[in-house]
């Protein structure tokens, strides 16, 4: 099966990769030709899995039951457009330059290590343990994902972007590469640097994306499935992540605020950000200027997100901690300041006369006059 792949990889490198990059005249400065191949195989292989198994599923035992599905359309365009030009393995290739800095992966059977913080300088045994290294990594990466996720709902200009992904009230397993072009990059370059610290080859890299990608696949689908008491302890299952992308209870704005893991819920267990026991809710945001991202395209969606990046990153709010939602400006406003019920039911609530509205009052508003 190995030389199959191999062979795979090196025919699509040779007929396809290379004719395009030397006629892009790219080919000094993407990384290695079999590399890219191979990312883009493994992207396909991920696009075949996502539609022939997960969606199925969905038509099986669905957790929500959808009269049309005209609402994942438009994920399922950001899931070409980010698997395509994949952007954890793009970011890894074009990073290349500062891999070599640390020393280049450090995967060989030499006793010297490449990189003095790889894995294998520390611990040289993994060299001879392939499977048991390529673990190794994957829960260092998987760690990153999770705090990188935490930061992503904590700092409002990230939320800003990041508040695209939430943004879709039919989640699917179409739903988990829809995202701001601007997040994806932020989150690939991160995660690409920690894979070569570690000394990941580009290969072996490939695959870790690969596997936190599918995870994430299944999770974000439509689909009623548990892991059971044990397992869901330690592997984010659908309905476990479900609870992440819940619409916000009013009565309890801060239940949402949980289940953070990509692939390990072990992260939510042990830093107190796991949620169980709770029924199935619908999907969303409460937040009105969030929410009308439903109400556009591909392109419109994207605008929609970048509007809010630029409201919050030039202004002091966009860089203090804390859970926001967007005035109508897209400013930033704390989410202790504006009346969730209302929010979540669009009530406008009046403003006295002749008095500049409330931030929470410009939200409500804005709410109801896209209802």
């Amino acid at each position: 099966m190995s030389e199959l792949w191999s062979l795979l990889v090196n025919g699509f490198s040779t007929h396809g990769v290379q004719p395009v990059l030397q006629f892009l005249h790219l080919q000094n400065l993407a990384g290695d030709p079999n590399d890219i191949a191979e990312s883009l195989l493994i992207a396909t292989l991920q696009l075949c899995i996502i539609g022939f198994i997960f969606r199925p599923l969905e038509s099986l035992v669905p957790a929500e039951k959808w009269t049309d599905r005209k609402l994942t359309k438009v994920d399922f365009q950001y899931t070409l457009l980010m698997l395509v030009g994949i952007f954890p393995i793009f970011s890894y290739l074009v990073l290349t330059p500062i891999a070599n800095y640390f020393g280049g992966p450090d995967t060989g059977p030499s006793d010297a290590s490449a990189s003095p913080l790889a894995i294998t300088h520390w611990f040289p045994a993994l060299k001879e343990h392939p499977w048991l290294l390529f673990g190794c990594y994957y829960i260092v990466y998987d760690f990153t994902y999770y705090w990188m996720h935490r930061l992503q709902h904590a700092l409002p200009w990230w939320w800003a972007l990041h508040s695209m992904h939430h943004s879709t009230r039919q989640m699917s397993c179409w739903t988990n590469d829809r995202g701001s072009l601007i997040d994806g990059f932020i989150q690939s370059m991160i995660l690409a640097t920690v894979g070569i610290v570690m000394g990941v080859e580009p290969d072996q890299f490939a695959w870790l994306v690969l596997v936190g990608e599918l995870v994430q696949n299944f999770s974000h689908a439509n689909v009623r499935i548990g892991f059971g008491p044990l397992f869901n302890r330690v592997f984010v299952a659908p309905k476990f992540h479900r609870l992440h992308h819940m619409l916000v209870d009013p009565a309890r704005p801060n239940l949402h605020n949980c289940n953070f893991g990509q692939v390990f819920s072990i992260w939510d267990v042990l830093f107190g950000t796991a949620l169980y026991g709770e029924p199935l809710r619908p999907t969303g945001v409460g937040d009105p200027m969030v929410d009308d991202d439903n109400n556009h395209g591909l392109v419109g969606l994207h605008w929609n997100a970048c509007k809010r990046f630029w409201g919050a990153v030039r202004r002091p709010a966009g860089w203090k901690f804390g859970e926001v939602a967007f005035s109508p400006n897209y400013e930033p406003i704390p989410v202790d300041q504006l009346d969730l019920h209302a929010l979540g039911h669009h009530v406008t609530q009046p403003s006295p006369s002749h008095a500049e509205p409330t931030l929470a009052n410009k939200v409500a508003q804005e709410s109801a006059s896209t209802a």
